[in-house]
């Protein structure tokens, strides 16, 4: 038969993304009764170029023929996808099974057979199909060809955030400081449509004012200082990077509906609060990452100004009068309806008006000089998090990047809001510059997210998870991969104590509210989270913890999962779970190989999945760097069967699961390399073995 695995050194070498102009060799076996074998390639980003190259035969065995070719990646960066396509003489078909099968035919005697990938196939398998792939943008992407992501050479992302340990906050609902006054909070910004909670443990607003209806407009007075007076905590958990959801002054407590991009929230504190924070951060070594809003402002800010709540001329109203204004030609408006204007918003949201990045004014107040980018770097951040990424035009993140590196001396990062494949993902009619090391140095991991909860709720089984991850890490360049913001909960999703207990999501926020997991749920929901916080820990990439998720907290969706974090109402199993992050949290700390060491998989069967971070022989990571500390292998194993366990011989490296009750003890376990030991692990169990 026929055989190409891309992620086997015998068929793909080297593996995973390439740098451009380098070289990569291609191997096929084709059964002896094929007559050409042909590599297709397409490659390209705005467009593609289709090709077909005759590969050269070598014979390894009177039983096959193995094809192989040497090429060199294109210059620039791109996506290059590749197939194969076998001629056979007809009557050769019936011995590979495939009479009567519908294919094209290049003559009379002869068929074509298209060779393609198999995303359900182990090791990067291919399979045999009629037609070839298809990768236009528009296309059903069905057949699916193997993807090489060709990126920048000089691609490098910041060294801080490989491997780092990272902690988002929801501003309003972390912590108030200790000088907290209610009326001052309600003082700073009377907005007749706001809520104030003068009770931080009250439930989350769903309802809005009467006048207004629900607007997101209920406040807690969570602030800058207040998680600067956390920050003991923070880093108690092992914390590298502060990733803060937006500060910058809004109407909303969301403040995704940006008013002001230079000043931060008077109830967070404002600049001052933030220049205490960051200096804070610096004196613990903490990294901060800041939330950009540039796809849309809010309608009530300084540059729409809608409701005239600011000084000077907004574009709004520029337009309905004539006025002069500088914000005008950031926005669109539609028709000529001068007394109610309409106008682009995002996703049809009249508070959201959408901007239009491409106008050079816009740009020049991020980009340029004391601009906004400028501005927070100077401030103390260390970087910026996109919001819908995927709606700005790639020349604007390219310039986002360009920009940050400018500002930070080369040590700032962007990361990306994309919740596709980032290597492939397709919008506006192309696809996306994003994995190519030029616009984004990461991208929020909720492909990390769906496949680990998929995994741990027995959607995917252990060798489809380990498939659907090796995929991701032969796409990525590994610049980018070991700098993911590998997140299990979020803002923007329901908590994941939620998801791993299948707790029905009502879809109503009148029932949502009131829903609560019951004691069995919380004990099966806090053995999920520390398996998912295991393998978070253990995995490439920048593992993200949801402020929360480390002592149990529930929720829905929005506005559920964004609860006040309950300092003075942690529960004991909440208390038992923040000792396991802190426990588990510190292998990163003592054992840089979890940051950047090489990876492999062992074992990936049914539930369970083993796999090691490890140092090459001359103890040099992914990177080839010299690492000096800490353990040069570690090994984790993963147990997420109902009652089996999972045993694992430390020497041969051979796994299985059975019905013993031998246990090893505690999460972690320190062994001598070499050592001849047989450990088992409970079901629902973790268990890092730490090869000293």
């Amino acid at each position: 038969m026929f055989r190409h695995a891309s992620r086997s050194e015998k068929y793909r070498i080297p593996f995973g993304a390439l740098k451009t102009g380098s070289d990569v060799k291609l191997v096929f076996d084709a059964s002896k009764d094929s007559t050409e074998v042909v590599l297709c390639y397409s490659y390209g980003l705005y467009g593609f170029s289709y090709h077909e190259e005759p590969m050269r035969l070598i014979h390894e065995s009177r039983n096959h023929d193995r094809y192989e070719v040497d090429m060199e990646v294109p210059s620039e960066p791109c996506i290059l996808f590749y197939w194969f396509r076998v001629t056979m003489n007809d009557s050769d078909l019936h011995k590979i099974g495939l009479e009567g099968l519908s294919f094209n035919k290049p003559d009379q005697e002869h068929t074509y057979v298209y060779y393609v990938f198999d995303e359900c196939g182990d090791k990067g398998n291919g399979k045999i199909y009629p037609e070839p792939p298809r990768i236009g943008v528009e296309e059903d992407k069905y057949p699916f060809a193997w993807q090489i992501t060709v990126y920048d050479e000089n691609f490098k992302t910041p060294d801080f955030l490989k491997g780092a340990l990272m902690y988002q906050i929801f501003p309003d609902r972390f912590s108030r400081d200790t000088k907290f006054n209610f009326e001052e909070m309600t003082n700073k910004s009377p907005r007749s449509e706001r809520i104030y909670h003068e009770d931080w443990n009250e439930e989350v607003d769903i309802y809005g004012k009467p006048e207004t209806g629900y607007l997101a407009c209920d406040f807690y007075g969570g602030s800058l200082d207040g998680i600067a007076e956390k920050l003991d905590y923070i880093k108690s958990l092992g914390i590298d990077v502060l990733y803060l959801n937006p500060i910058f002054e809004a109407r909303s407590s969301h403040r995704y509906d940006t008013a002001d991009y230079l000043n931060v929230d008077p109830i967070l504190g404002g600049n001052e609060a933030f220049e205490r924070l960051s200096k804070a951060c610096e004196e613990k070594g903490i990294k901060i990452v800041i939330d950009g809003v540039f796809s849309h402002t809010g309608a009530d800010s300084r540059y729409f100004n809608k409701f005239d709540r600011y000084g000077g001329v907004g574009a709004y109203r520029s337009y309905k009068t004539g006025e002069e204004s500088k914000f005008r030609s950031w926005y669109k408006f539609i028709g000529n309806d001068k007394e109610e204007p309409k106008y682009e918003s995002w996703w049809g949201f009249p508070d959201l008006p959408n901007v239009d990045e491409d106008d050079l004014s816009y740009r020049r107040f991020i980009f340029g000089k004391d601009g906004v980018v400028d501005t927070w770097i100077k401030r103390g951040a260390s970087g910026l998090r996109l919001d819908v990424s995927d709606e700005l035009p790639d020349s604007f993140i390219r310039q986002m990047r360009t920009s940050v590196r400018k500002y930070s001396n080369g040590n700032g990062c962007v990361i990306g809001e994309v919740w596709e494949d980032a290597s492939n993902k397709c919008s506006y009619g192309s696809y996306r510059d994003f994995m190519l090391g030029r616009t984004h140095d990461s991208v929020m991991g909720y492909t990390f997210r769906i496949g680990l909860l998929n995994f741990l709720t027995h959607t995917f089984d252990a060798k489809c998870f380990d498939s659907y991850m090796e995929g991701f890490r032969e796409r990525y360049p590994s610049e980018s991969y070991y700098s993911m913001m590998n997140l299990i909960s979020s803002h923007d999703v329901p908590r994941a104590i939620n998801i791993l207990v299948k707790k029905e999501d009502p879809g109503d926020r009148e029932l949502q509210k009131d829903i609560f997991l019951s004691e069995e749920e919380k004990k099966l929901g806090m053995k999920l989270m520390k398996l998912a916080y295991s393998f978070q820990i253990g995995y490439i990439g920048s593992p993200c913890l949801y402020y929360g998720d480390e002592i149990l907290m529930e929720g829905f969706r929005d506005p559920f999962n964004r609860r006040t974090y309950p300092w003075e109402k942690v529960d004991d199993d909440g208390k038992k779970m923040l000792s396991f992050v802190r426990e588990i949290s510190k292998l990163r700390l003592e054992n840089p190989v979890l940051r950047t060491g090489l990876y492999k998989t062992i074992y990936a069967e049914e539930n369970a999945i083993v796999f090691e971070r490890y140092l090459d022989k001359e103890n040099r990571d992914a990177f080839g760097k010299y690492v000096g500390e800490g353990a040069k292998r570690i090994v984790l194993l993963i147990n997420n069967n109902d009652s089996d366990f999972l045993r694992f011989d430390t020497k041969s490296f051979e796994a299985e699961t059975c019905e013993t009750k031998e246990i090893s003890e505690g999460s972690i376990l320190r062994i001598k390399e070499g050592s001849d030991t047989v450990v088992s692990v409970a079901p629902r169990s973790s268990l890092f073995l730490i090869y000293e």
